[in-house]
């Protein structure tokens, strides 16, 4: 089946590509029973068409970063404007639109107390327009990062899974599911720096030129590359649209779960289908998930089945997505995003 220029021979690329964001084309084609040439074509089209990218990213808990889940509430002649504002910092991203279009969902990271205090407590309450600001600090994560929802889609068979699969990818799952512990923080040189903002902008960039980026050899980039992929410092992830997958409806849903038993409903909402993101947080409502449906009917038969199963529930909120003006990575998505480009001064968050 072939929807908007993507069909199955795509949706496999991505789940491959998402399960090793550097695999060569050759080990890919080898995998999908197709050839090399293919792979890179069909990689090539769609990178140029920015329907894909691969995004190598730092784990924020890796570097001793804290991560905090904001709502923000506006004014509804500015809700865009702010959003566009968060979005254009480096120290977020999953900034959207949600709600009746003045609601504000994003992901910020700070190195430090203070760093949380200036945005938090003194950036975002004193923008113009906005009348409110929770902050949520992540605890632990249970779904998302490297694992990524198109691993969830039946693109690739369990068994081309597994030859496509990193080791990073296992390390990672053992992490969300409490069965290794966190290593200390890590202190990176300039030259890491550098290469991980390389990354970030395209996480397939050849050796070649993270070699120029760095000062270091190419075989130097590929041994830092391994270390900081098997120290959990390291993971990629793709960027794409998930209409491509059939999935038209996104919702956050914030739970309430009973303490004792957060970690085995964390644990069992990592596992649903329809989950893309799931975390631990502080506040009233301690458990996070970012769902993906088909449709409105769809998201209904979800939150009436599964969520209603889980017996430590005791309270949900469920705010849509309008849209969405950043990803994961530190400069947003690379698809274009619709709607006003000049934000409005009363916007600004610096």
């Amino acid at each position: 089946m072939k929807t908007d220029g993507f069909d199955e021979l795509d949706r496999s690329l991505v789940q491959a590509l998402q399960l090793d964001g550097r695999a060569p084309f050759s080990r890919i084609a080898e995998v999908l029973g197709v050839s090399d040439q293919t792979v890179a074509r069909r990689y090539t089209r769609l990178r140029g068409a920015n329907m894909i990218k691969v995004l190598g990213l730092p784990d924020p808990a890796a570097l001793g970063q804290t991560e905090w889940l904001v709502r923000v509430q506006c004014t509804p002649d500015a809700a865009v404007a702010v959003a566009e504002a968060l979005a254009r910092r480096t120290d977020t991203s999953w900034v959207s639109l949600m709600s009746g279009g003045t609601e504000i969902g994003a992901v910020c990271r700070a190195a430090s107390s203070r760093d949380s205090d200036a945005l938090l407590l003194q950036k975002l309450p004193r923008t113009p327009s906005v009348v409110g600001v929770t902050a949520h600090c992540l605890l632990h994560e249970f779904y998302g990062g490297p694992l990524g929802l198109v691993n969830k889609s039946g693109a690739l068979t369990e068994e081309q899974a597994a030859q496509l699969r990193h080791p990073s990818f296992d390390a990672a799952h053992r992490r969300a599911a409490g069965l290794s512990a966190p290593s200390a923080p890590v202190t990176l040189t300039d030259a890491d720096r550098r290469l991980l903002a390389a990354l970030a902008e395209d996480g397939r960039t050849g050796l070649a030129e993270l070699a120029a980026v760095t000062g270091w050899s190419q075989s130097t980039v590929r041994r830092r590359l391994t270390e900081l992929r098997a120290d959990g410092i390291l993971y990629f992830d793709v960027d794409y649209d998930a209409r491509h997958f059939g999935l038209g409806v996104m919702v956050s849903l914030w739970l309430s779960v009973a303490p004792s038993e957060l970690a085995a409903t964390g644990a069992a909402l990592a596992l649903h289908p329809e989950v893309a993101f799931a975390c631990a947080t502080t506040g009233p409502s301690n458990l996070f998930a970012s769902v993906l449906c088909p449709d409105v009917r769809s998201l209904y038969t979800y939150l009436t089945t599964r969520i209603a199963a889980l017996p430590a529930v005791r309270h949900m909120e469920s705010s849509p997505l309008i849209r969405r003006l950043k990803g994961a990575g530190p400069h947003g998505s690379g698809r274009p995003v619709p709607g006003p480009a000049a934000p409005a001064p009363a916007g600004r968050v610096r």
